[in-house]
């Protein structure tokens, strides 16, 4: 049965950055941006937003936090209030903020890796040196699965690191790490009197019906030192409408977040917050349906991967629309990046940008029409060396 996710739309008209950054001939598989509409109460919220007419300043109304709120409750079984949320233009200015909330010039953060580059980056704009410890693999057959090395990550830590930036679920990796990890590393935290970033801008989508366990849920002792990233931009495609929000329930760390970003983050766009109302309030169906076709997109994509590219091993995502391929069995452990791009007229995201462990790898968008992603896989299959 034809999905509504099937359309290809063409959006090499719009204003795409993913879409109008390389030439006509490439297939854009890079940023984590989905070719997909977004859901239609979304759609009709923004339309009666414009219908309106005035689009002054605006700040957060009360249905908005209550629909977080709700959506928190409904999703995670995490119990937040409304003077919790605080709301942000953007994950990575939040990220940012983070960072200089709680850090100080010569202090170090530490993280797992490969993962999501502002992560690390917002610690050298802050003048912090971030901590980078590479996850070991496990392979089977094609397919590749990180894991934590926890005797590694604790070593790491020293007397001036004072940050952990987690990723969960984890970019570009796709894995929802369990619980009895996240609570070994929150120990870790506790011992070493770390505050904790938590980016969670993927925790919604989960593939094969996994349920998402926030960082900040697992006890009271990490709820009071975590910082919780999220946004409806990735789980409802709205990344360009500028609204995402940390939840910080300690509210000590939260005046601290507050003074970050007074007079240096803009206003949350309006438009935004419109769409992440409606999204969180009638957007539960939608996402149902969005999840089980990026999880047939992915068992399509690991399928191909394993028949037709001999070599090539893949990460098998438990949640998100990115897939980690290493490329260097087969010959391409410089710049697999450049060698699809001019090779086969594909983007993807080098590998190397996620830090140690991403030299030879590459990163694969696999949320967009399944007919475009095997035009993808296509492609990159009759250049292997």
């Amino acid at each position: 049965m034809a999905s509504s996710f099937d359309e290809l739309i063409d959006r090499r008209n719009s204003d795409s950055i993913k879409w109008l950054a390389y030439p006509a001939d490439v297939l854009p598989m890079w940023v984590a941006d989905m070719d997909f509409r977004s859901p239609e109460p979304v759609l009709q919220a923004l339309r009666e937003r414009v219908e309106h007419g005035v689009f002054g300043y605006a700040g957060p109304q009360p249905k908005l936090l209550e629909a977080i709120v709700a959506w928190a409750a409904r999703r995670y079984g995490w119990q937040i209030r409304p003077e919790h949320i605080v709301l942000l233009p953007g994950l990575v200015s939040g990220l940012n903020s983070v960072v200089r909330a709680y850090g100080h010039v010569g202090d170090s953060t530490i993280m797992l890796s490969p993962i999501y580059p502002p992560i690390y980056s917002s610690a050298y704009e802050q003048g912090m040196r971030p901590i980078l410890v590479p996850m070991p693999t496990t392979q089977s057959g094609s397919t590749l699965r990180y894991e934590i090395d926890f005797d590694a990550f604790e070593k790491a830590i020293t007397p001036r690191t004072t940050l952990m930036m987690l990723c969960h679920p984890h970019n570009p990796i796709g894995r929802e790490f369990t619980r009895e990890e996240m609570l070994r590393l929150g120990e870790i935290a506790l011992k070493h009197n770390l505050t904790i970033c938590s980016d969670e801008i993927h925790c919604d989508l989960m593939l094969d019906g996994r349920r998402h366990t926030t960082f900040a849920s697992l006890s009271p002792e990490l709820a009071e030192r975590t910082i919780t990233l999220m946004a409806p931009s990735k789980t409802f495609n709205v990344p360009g409408l500028g609204c995402s929000f940390a939840i910080v329930t300690n509210a000590q760390l939260r005046q601290r977040l507050q003074g970050a970003i007074s007079g240096i983050l803009p206003h949350v766009n309006l438009m935004g917050m419109v769409a992440a109302e409606a999204a969180f309030t009638n957007g539960d169906a939608w996402l149902a349906d969005l999840q089980a076709y990026l999880s047939g997109n992915r068992d399509a994509m690991v399928q191909y991967v394993t028949e037709h590219m001999p070599g090539v091993s893949v990460t098998v995502p438990e949640a998100t629309y990115l897939a980690f391929l290493d490329f260097r069995s087969v010959g391409l452990s410089k710049d697999p990046y450049g060698h699809f791009l001019s090779k086969a007229k594909v983007a993807l995201s080098g590998g190397a940008g996620f830090g140690a462990g991403g030299e030879g790898f590459a990163r694969f968008n696999f949320g967009c029409p399944r007919s475009r992603m095997m035009e993808a896989l296509e492609r990159m299959a009759e250049v292997l060396p």
